[in-house]
């Protein structure tokens, strides 16, 4: 007797498993695609939801290290009220906008809202004005053990954001246009919490990383680096993300889970 499940999900767990093992990594959940919307978080923000909530449910104490951007802002706005004071939150990358407002997408503070958790923001803007503000930042007493704690997260919750004309950093005031373009030009396919890579994952020197104050994305050796990203215009994002190997965890949908597996 032979049973076939012959269903969306069923299809979803090939795919998942397909690219966990072409490329090395060790986490992968694929959500269906939805053709008839237009959403860039819907599923894969349901998805990423559940896996935190997973987290933060383990009862041993655990550092869950959060970047920032609207996928991960939709999915901590749909955590239930989650007891566990055990666990410390830290944000890899500062809250503060370039208007000196709070950065809107910054989860912390929500996570902060309905997780009784203790937090870790990161009070330092997302991209200073030089190389030399940022050591002077990075070197204050308040902020180096928030680094040194994001350093060693047990897990790591990112996006990763597109270099269009619509790039998230641009569009948030972020980064110039000027800026945008010098960083295509030099080969930058995609940018985790600030920090921009090229199409084989290696970060692009000078231009804005040398301002980025964001942490270092934590070792893929020591934590689970997972991010949740879908879509045609975070193709070469997530595909230079994955050969570079700064991530080794991955949330998307069914069509960028077969373009990985055909194009890479």
């Amino acid at each position: 007797i032979k049973v076939r499940l012959d269903h969306p999900i069923a299809a979803c767990l090939e795919l998942a498993n397909a690219v966990r093992k072409k490329f090395n990594l060790k986490h992968v959940e694929v959500v269906p695609s939805d053709p008839g919307s237009s959403s860039a978080t819907v599923g894969i923000a349901e998805a990423a939801a559940a896996e935190i909530e997973r987290w933060l449910k383990r009862p041993d104490p655990i550092v869950l290290a959060v970047g920032t951007g609207r996928t991960l802002k939709a999915a901590v706005d749909q955590l239930p009220a989650i007891e566990c004071p055990n666990h410390r939150i830290v944000s890899l990358t500062g809250n503060i906008a370039p208007d000196g407002s709070a950065a809107y997408y910054n989860v912390v503070f929500t996570m902060s809202d309905s997780v009784n958790v203790r937090s870790f923001p990161m009070p330092l803007p997302v991209i200073a004005t030089s190389p030399g503000e940022r050591e002077m930042l990075h070197g204050q007493a308040m902020i180096k053990p928030t680094l040194e704690l994001a350093a060693r997260a047990d897990v790591t919750f990112v996006g990763i954001g597109d270099l269009t004309d619509d790039a998230p950093l641009f569009v948030d005031g972020f980064i110039t246009r000027k800026e945008l373009l010098a960083l295509r030009a030099a080969g930058a396919v995609g940018e985790i919490v600030g920090w921009a890579f090229d199409a084989d994952g290696k970060m692009i020197n000078g231009i804005t990383n040398e301002r980025v104050a964001s942490v270092p994305i934590p070792t893929r050796d020591g934590s689970l680096v997972i991010a949740a990203a879908k879509g045609e215009r975070k193709f070469h994002g997530i595909a230079g993300a994955i050969r570079g190997g700064l991530i080794n965890g991955l949330i998307t949908d069914e069509e960028t889970a077969e373009h990985l597996l055909t194009a890479l």
